[in-house]
């Protein structure tokens, strides 16, 4: 038992090696391919220019960098432009203007003071000395410390009326000096804007005069420098400073113009002079180009485990990735600056051959690996992506995709081909909206055109292309199993017109099968059609089967059981010849081959062991092999199923349940299916819709009433 254990373990391990290295291999050689037919899209050009030199072409940046040193000489210029910032003292101009009223006010109150003490006394009035002594005694230490005997005689000496005027104007233009700020280098400014004012007032030149030199005392500095306000004003000016860029795209230097040094330093920023550079998109992109390969990869393992994948698939793979990349390239050789050539890209041709080959999984995620190539294509600066370009053929396979279903002919082909038109049109009409530029009439007209050409183009050339993949590469696609199932297809002619009985049949299995294999998510199609031809093999002696017999006699009766069993068991292998001769699809002769498994053929076995109980039951087995595929697993049911119902004389309801349960029974006791995929639930779910099926079929009729004999 250990030694048979080894055997299938072995071959397993050997069998995922060879599926790791046929996988790996052509993803890894793909990866390079895509490597090298977009390196030059980020690969910038380098250039040996001397200063002082004439440029020989015009030269545009690759790249969007910042010239630093300009960045730091407009900083420091908005920096020193910053004024300095200055509190104003409210509370020293209050003071100088109290100052002056308290001068007047002593006046006017020494005045009173003196009328009364005159009107008293009778001695001689007091002198102008002795009313400046008085006055000073009354006044603040500041006030009369600061102003000279002088000033003060010429106020006392001035008349009530004429003061209060002076007074007024003087401190009105006191506030009106000191509220925008009095500062040490500019108080004689500040002093000489109150002496204009009085000087063109239109008071009297005794009240100008005293006045005019009260100035130099009121006036004094009340702004005073705010070190925090003028640190924050100077670093908000350094933030609103427009870093000095040189952006992707921008012309450095026009062809034939000299070469100064701020050309040759703005080509050293942006790496035109420093081949060195040019390795680290190159790394960026094989980064990319990784990550693409390894979702391909993992997508193909994937269709690996579920035996969807063999060596045909992982070809056409590989050579549509290169048809597809290699139309984009071609395009964006003969693409200019600022044109939407991409839009005539026929890159849904891809996809659609994909969906129909493989599967529609993987279609999609192809579409976007190709779309993001693409994006790097029809880039027009060195590592950057056009994204106009990427969500274009993203929109466009994925149109594709959806747009082709219910395969039916290869006209659904072109009606995907109409779906795809509408949605080019409308993301061209999506970009047009978007953009700010005014587009003229003919610049629409001809990016429509190339739109709808683009849709026409993935149509046609994949109707081209795929029966170059189905018959290159032996890939069986949904077009061309309904092309075989086409009733005028030679060999199903053959069998209609040689063995109608088995053709009969094979109908009747072909519905059974698709109906299963519907109902747990195998591939319907693929059973049908593979049912139509699973019995071609018996229209080479058709009479040897009971089904075409009708009213002959039985050959049968007249040869042993040796005999009619090896031609009852080469039916599977003859058929398998004959479709082999004929070229078609190794599915269908893998279901013609597999069909019957290493099943015993019980009536002309037990036949021989009433006469030799010594008989071999080897000799009465199909070769096989057992079926390898879920669809092969459900013809296998339903080939022994409709046989055996078919010879029932009343199929009820009861009997066709039990006969359907003992034949999917008996074919899992004797390992018919232990190298299929299929699973216990998927049996009964395959039992229980085989039944409903043939319950439908010959569901109870009306017995209609005999009409009696005159």
């Amino acid at each position: 038992m250990k030694k048979r254990m080894k055997v299938p373990i072995k071959k397993a391990l050997f069998h995922t090696k060879n599926q790791w290295f046929l996988i790996v291999l052509p993803v890894f050689v793909l990866g390079i391919f895509f490597f090298f037919i977009t390196l030059n899209n980020v690969h910038t050009q380098t250039y040996d220019l001397e200063r002082f030199t004439s440029a020989k072409e015009t030269i545009r940046s690759p790249v969007t960098v910042e010239k630093e040193q300009e960045t730091e000489q407009r900083t420091r210029e908005a920096v020193q432009s910053v004024e300095d910032r200055f509190n104003i003292s409210n509370e020293v101009t209050e003071e100088r203007v109290a100052y002056i009223e308290e001068i007047f006010d002593a006046i006017a109150t020494l005045e009173e003071e003196n009328l009364d003490t005159e009107e008293e006394d009778t001695t001689s009035p007091l002198t102008d000395l002795e009313k400046v002594q008085q006055l000073k005694q009354i006044l603040s230490p500041e006030i009369a410390n600061a102003i000279s005997d002088d000033v003060f005689i010429q106020l006392i000496d001035l008349p009530t009326s004429a003061r209060e005027e002076g007074k007024s104007l003087f401190i009105s233009a006191l506030k009106e000096s000191m509220e925008s700020g009095v500062r040490t280098e500019n108080r004689e400014s500040a002093v000489a804007n109150v002496k204009q004012r009085i000087k063109y007032s239109a008071l009297h030149a005794d009240t100008k005069d005293p006045l005019t030199q009260i100035s130099e005392f009121a006036v004094v500095e009340n702004a005073f420098f705010d070190v925090e306000e003028t640190m924050e004003a100077r670093k908000e000016a350094a933030s609103n400073v427009e870093p000095a860029l040189i952006r992707a795209g921008d012309v450095i230097v026009q062809e034939g113009q000299i070469i100064t040094n701020g050309i040759h330093e703005e080509l050293g920023l942006t790496g035109l002079l420093n081949n060195e550079r040019n390795i680290y998109p190159a790394i960026g992109l094989a980064v990319l180009i990784t990550l693409i390969c390894s979702v391909i990869a993992y997508e193909m393992f994937n269709l690996s485990r579920q035996n969807r994948l063999d060596k045909s698939k992982i070809i056409s793979v590989f050579f549509i990735s290169i048809i597809v990349i290699a139309l984009m390239k071609v395009v964006s050789l003969y693409t200019t600056e600022g044109s939407e050539l991409f839009y005539i890209v026929p890159v849904a041709t891809g996809v659609l051959l994909i969906k129909q080959l493989i599967s529609e999984r993987l279609s999609i995620i192809l579409s976007t690996l190709y779309a993001i190539l693409g994006s790097i294509i029809f880039s027009d600066i060195p590592g950057s992506f056009n994204v106009e370009a990427g969500i274009y053929f993203f929109f466009s396979q994925l149109a594709g995709i959806l747009c082709l279903i219910h395969v039916k002919d290869r006209l659904a082909i072109l009606k995907a081909g109409i779906g795809m038109t509408i949605v080019h049109v409308t993301v061209v009409l999506l970009f047009i909206f978007l953009s700010f530029e005014n587009y003229a009439l003919s610049d629409l007209f001809t990016q429509f055109s190339f739109a709808i050409a683009s849709a026409f183009l993935s149509a046609v050339l994949t109707l081209g292309l795929l029966p170059f993949f189905e018959t290159g590469l032996g890939i069986l696609s949904d077009s061309k199993l309904l092309q075989l199932s086409n009733p005028n297809q030679p060999l199903l002619k053959k069998i209609l017109t040689e063995a109608p009985g088995t053709y009969h049949h094979s109908v009747m299995v072909a519905n059974l099968s698709e109906t299963a294999c519907v109902a747990i998510g195998a591939n319907g199609l693929l059973a049908r059609v593979g049912a139509y031809y699973h019995d071609i093999g018996k229209t080479l002696r058709p009479h040897y089967f009971i089904e075409n017999q009708l009213s002959l006699k039985n050959p049968h009766d007249q040869m042993s059981p040796g005999e009619s069993a090896e031609i009852i068991i080469s039916h599977p292998y003859d058929g398998a010849e004959m479709l082999k001769k004929h070229r078609l699809p190794k599915e269908i002769i893998d279901i013609a081959k597999q069909h019957h498994g290493t099943t015993l053929l019980k009536y002309f076995y037990y036949k021989e062991k009433e006469i030799n109980k010594q008989v071999s039951e080897k000799n009465y087995r199909y070769p096989g092999p057992k079926p390898q595929t879920k669809e092969a697993a459900i013809i296998c049911i339903c080939d022994s199923v409709e046989a055996a119902v078919r010879s029932l004389q009343e199929p009820t309801e009861e009997k066709i349940e039990e006969i359907v349960a003992s034949i999917v029974n008996d074919r899992m006791l004797d390992g018919q299916f232990d190298d299929t995929p299929i699973m216990l639930k998927e049996l009964y779910t395959t039992q229980r819709t085989i039944c409903e099926t043939l319950k439908g079929i010959f569901h109870s009729r009306i017995q209609y009433p005999m009409k009696e004999a005159k």
